[in-house]
């Protein structure tokens, strides 16, 4: 199980680095056109312009990042497929695709309406979600790797293949969304129901709602709690009354300030804890995405780059940034401070609130922003060495394997001796690569010749499993892996 949610966790790592850059954009287009962000009430009270060249500009860069943001759920489905496949092919893509389209569109409140006579539940309305996304691309996957070889009679043979892949998970997507029909409105409902218990509770309840917040976030199950909070599910409005300014002083916003420490210096002072516990000849790896997700967190509050980058890889790690989460937010609360946001807790929200006439003591919000940065910091570097945690640079392979180099540049020569060495095609069922081992999974072991594959020139040969064979190749493995990839077709 381990071993399937880290492979989980390493095929997030291709939608996710798309993330950081959308971010940015956004933050960018708020800084030139905060009217955007801030809406049309609270832009005439503070002078926010809404017309003009910085304005049409901003408002292009802010539509721009919401293009991927707004539509994480969509990568998923794709990122996700690719990456759990064999082989990493597109059309295990494709498959995750049409599982997610097939799902969407039987489960959006439409066509729920039509199937049933009557009203859709409004948890159908907020179908299209990373759970969703993450569900397809699994279902894409799992169709992808079994059936990309089936072979069918001459009379369907056209289909025979990879053409069978899409129809296979079209019927299997089907059965998925059969199933979420009866599972998603109760588990959406129960969500709802969690969160108006909290109602009441003060401080307490923001910090647990906060953990709960964070602890649903792999799922994109997180939306049914914030409903209840910042909108008017329950009758709460927490953001709309914030901004409008229709409020309390010093209790509006209560369900959003607690956001902002560890989203601005929590969560990027994490990245660098990550950074410092990366093997050290992978953190030249890591660097670009921890460090451009990091000022995406303290900029615009957009948190999905880093907190992906090591849910799934070290999901216990990522129990303790949800306890830490709600800690933060239950403090925060209990003081006497208010901000709040219409995008997410950054940099830029806060700025643009401490102008509302709701906001209470703004600027507390950095020093205690310093001091949870402090505390994960140390934290997540104590826990990382002290459990072994496999975040992004900490992955099972050896440090100094990053040093290797092939004997041999002829690539397409050593990716035949090693697939001569391993069996030929037909013993291969698996083949994938990470960033220093040709990763192989075969039918018999007895079939596997390690001193042949050793003179193509490799580092060595290991054998993790029973049916698992890894060749060290260095940091030349994707160039051996394409040819070898070719080979074995």
């Amino acid at each position: 199980m381990m071993k399937f949610f880290q492979k989980l966790g390493k095929s997030l790592m291709l939608p996710v680095a798309c993330l950081p850059a959308a971010g940015i954009l956004m933050g960018l287009g708020y800084i030139l056109a905060p009217g955007v962000m801030a809406g049309a009430a609270v832009a005439e009270l503070n002078g926010y312009a809404t017309s003009g060249a910085l304005y049409t500009i901003g408002f292009f860069l802010i539509k721009a990042g919401g293009a991927l943001i707004d539509n994480m759920h969509w990568l998923f489905a794709i990122g996700v497929a690719v990456g759990m496949s064999d082989d990493g092919d597109g059309t295990a893509g494709l498959a995750g695709l049409v599982s997610f389209l097939m799902i969407t569109t039987l489960l959006n409140s439409g066509t729920v309406a039509g199937l049933t006579g009557a009203e859709a539940d409004p948890a159908f309305a907020k179908i299209q979600n990373q759970f969703v996304g993450i569900l397809a691309g699994i279902i894409g996957s799992k169709c992808y790797n079994k059936f990309k070889g089936t072979k069918l009679p001459d009379a369907l043979a056209f289909f025979s293949g990879k053409r069978a892949v899409a129809i296979v998970t079209a019927l299997t997507s089907i059965v998925a969304a059969a199933i979420l029909f009866f599972v998603w409105p109760v588990l959406y409902g129960l969500l709802v129901k969690l969160g108006e218990t909290f109602l009441g509770m003060g401080a307490l309840g923001a910090g647990i709602y906060a953990f709960f917040n964070r602890l649903l976030i792999p799922f994109g199950l997180h939306h049914a709690l914030n409903s209840v909070f910042w909108f008017d599910v329950a009758g709460i409005n927490d953001l709309g009354n914030f901004w409008g300014g229709t409020g309390v002083y010093g209790q509006t916003g209560m369900y959003m300030t607690g956001f902002f420490p560890f989203m601005m210096l929590g969560l990027p002072a994490a990245c660098l804890a990550m950074y410092h516990s990366a093997k050290p000849g992978k953190k030249k790896m890591v660097y670009g995405l921890l460090a451009s997700a990091a000022f995406c967190s303290i900029l615009t509050g957009v948190t999905e780059p880093i907190e992906f980058s090591f849910m799934f890889l070290a999901p216990g790690l990522y129990l303790i940034h949800a306890l830490l989460a709600g800690i933060t937010a239950g403090i925060t609360v209990a003081l006497p401070v208010r901000v709040g946001f219409s995008f997410s807790g950054g940099a830029i929200d806060w700025i643009l609130s401490s102008f509302t006439p709701l906001a209470q003591n703004p600027w507390m919000i950095l020093p205690i922003a310093i001091v949870v940065g402090i505390i994960y910091y140390v934290v997540f570097r104590v826990a990382i060495k002290a459990f072994n945690f496999k975040t992004p640079g900490r992955e099972d392979d050896d440090t100094d394997e990053t040093k290797v180099t092939l004997s041999n540049n002829d690539f397409t020569e050593v990716a035949r001796i090693i697939l001569e060495g391993v069996g030929g095609k037909d013993n291969l069922t698996s083949i994938d690569n990470c960033i220093t081992r040709l990763r192989l999974e075969v039918k018999d072991q007895s079939l596997v010749n390690e001193k042949l594959i050793k003179s193509a020139g490799v580092a060595g040969v290991m054998r993790p499993g029973k049916t698992s064979v890894q060749v060290i190749v260095g940091t030349q493995v994707q160039f051996v892996a394409d040819e070898f990839k070719k080979l074995a077709r």
